[in-house]
Order: C-alpha cells, then structure tokens, then sequence
C-alpha cells in the first residue's frame, strides 16, 4: 500500500467572484481509508470536490493528489476518478454501452469482461442491455460509481452516491466501497446522510462557510464535542436514575412527560463523565443493556454548524 497520502492540501483558497467558497482549507486524506466530507449548504463542499476531480483549480494554497502537485489546468491525475453533482450518461444508450462511450472519450478501449465485471460489482448485471433513460435515480447512480471503477482508481470522489437507493441498494455499494478501501483505495465521500458516512467513514472532515471547522478520526469527534444526550437502557431504571442524578457532570434529561419509572433513561454528558456512569452502574450490580446517543456525534456537530449559520444570518 502507498505510504504518501492520496491527497495533501494546504491552504487551499477558491472565490467566485465576491463569495469565498474555500478559505484557507486543509486536508489529508490517507490511502485504504473512506474519508467523510460534510457540512452544511454553502459549506464548500462542491467547491472541494470539483479541485480534486479536475473541474477546477484553487486560486491559491498547495494541493497534490497521489503525489503529483496539480497546477493551474482543468486536469485530473491519473488514477483519480468519481462524480460531482449527480453522474452523467446518456439516456439513449444502455447501461454497457454508457461504460463502453466513457471508456473511448477518456481514449481507451475498456475490454468487454471489465464493463461486464463493473456493472456486476455494482449490481447492474441484469439491466446491462436496458437503456438509461429508464433508470431510477439510484440506478444511475450505480451506474455512475461503476464508470468510475472501470478506470480502476487509486482515488475515488464520490458526491451522495446513496441517492434513490433503497436500503438494500445503499448496503450492497456499502459493501464495495469497503472493499475499494480494503484493497488500497482512497474514497472522499460527500453525503447529508449522516448514517452513511458514520457506517463508512474512519475519518471526518466539517466545512463550514467554507473553512475547516473540524477533520480527523469520527471517534476523536465524539470526546471532543460539547454535551449530548445518550439513551440509557438499564436492569434496574429507578436506581439507574438515582445514580445518574447524584453523578456530577451529568444531567438527567427529562421532558416533562416521562414519568419517573420509565424503562429508557436520557442523561446529558461528556464522553469521561459518561464513563463514570457506567463504572457506578456496574459497581452498583446494575446491567447496562443498552448505551447509545440519541443523536450521533456527527449528527449533532452538523446541526449545530447549521444553527450557527441560521443565526448568522438571522
């Protein structure tokens, strides 16, 4: 596996006209991993996706991508590959000869058994031969990730690819993503669905109005963010809350209308009060069946970023 990172930016600045769409933006993204690009509208994230995919330079800051610097052209490196805003196809054409017509714009020749073998790795086998304008927007999406793979990217840039996919579609490219990024691939990944990116991603990066409000490990956000609220399933819920309450640093959530034997517990804190919690309860002879946050770590920083724009503008 390579040891350079897929992609190293410094200081990476992109402005349209008045509006500053990347200000002095970061980001390493290491090879074998799915890093995680969200944040709220405006953030950004586009912008991003488009340097890395060739659609567009930065006006200032240093970007190099599987070790080759990228200058001042509308170029992609070799071995870098994904979609920006939706996939393109045409619709006149079926799901194989879209593969075939992409793989002769980009002046290569792509072997039947390798068309044959990507529609297969996303699920498209048996709508090979149908015409794309009678795709769902999850197959086209499907059929987008597979163009993708027929370049056998280092580094793969994908911008919501769960679109339109049922839950068994969003778990089968689940299952190819991991395997990409298991054999050495790099993967961006762009989603609003914050699920997808905490089931996939190890690494997180948070745009905000165009600067870098957070990036690093998705477990590291959990200790670093404020207060939140966990739900607490226990043996015995009336000592549980009794625990809870007398525990500094933690707040017993309370509504108004769950009464005081409730089964479910909501208690408010951080990740090393949380651990006392639970080291009380289990000195205490309590089991502790269930320990999870209402909302995830990632949820709740994107809410909060969405909440400081909302007010700004107010």
């Amino acid at each position: 596996m390579d040891t350079l990172p897929a992609i190293r930016a410094r200081g990476i600045a992109k402005r349209f006209g008045d509006v500053i769409a990347l200000d002095d933006v970061d980001l390493e993204v290491t090879q074998g991993r799915i890093h995680g690009l969200v944040g709220p509208n405006g953030a950004g994230k586009t912008t991003l996706l488009g340097l890395l995919l060739g659609l567009a330079v930065a006006d200032g800051g240093r970007l190099e991508i599987l070790g080759t610097p990228v200058g001042r052209t509308l170029v992609a490196p070799e071995g870098v590959a994904g979609f920006v805003d939706g996939p393109g196809h045409y619709p006149s054409l079926t799901a194989r000869q879209n593969l075939a017509a992409l793989a002769a714009l980009r002046g290569r020749e792509a072997p039947t058994a390798g068309i044959d073998d990507v529609l297969g790795q996303v699920g498209l086998t048996d709508v090979a031969d149908d015409r794309a304008r009678g795709f769902s927007l999850g197959m086209r999406q499907r059929l987008g990730l597979a163009a993708a793979l027929l370049t056998k990217p280092r580094l793969l840039v994908l911008d919501e690819p769960s679109n339109g996919l049922d839950p068994a579609g969003k778990k089968h490219i689940h299952g190819v993503l991991g395997r990409l990024a298991a054999d050495g691939t790099a993967v961006v990944l762009s989603s609003h669905r914050m699920d997808d990116l905490e089931a996939l991603c190890s690494d997180v990066t948070i745009l905000s109005t165009g600067r870098v409000v957070y990036s690093g490990p998705l477990s590291r956000l959990a200790a670093e963010n404020r207060e939140l609220d966990y739900r607490v399933l226990t043996s015995d819920p009336k000592a549980a809350r009794v625990l809870a309450a007398g525990t500094p640093g933690i707040q017993v959530v309370d509504d108004g209308t769950t009464p005081p034997d409730a089964e479910q517990l909501v208690v408010r804190a951080r990740v090393p009060v949380l651990d006392e919690l639970v080291v009380q309860l289990v000195h205490a002879g309590i089991a502790l069946r269930e320990l999870a946050p209402v909302v995830s770590p990632l949820e709740a920083a994107f809410l909060a970023l969405t909440e400081q724009q909302q007010e700004a503008g107010r």
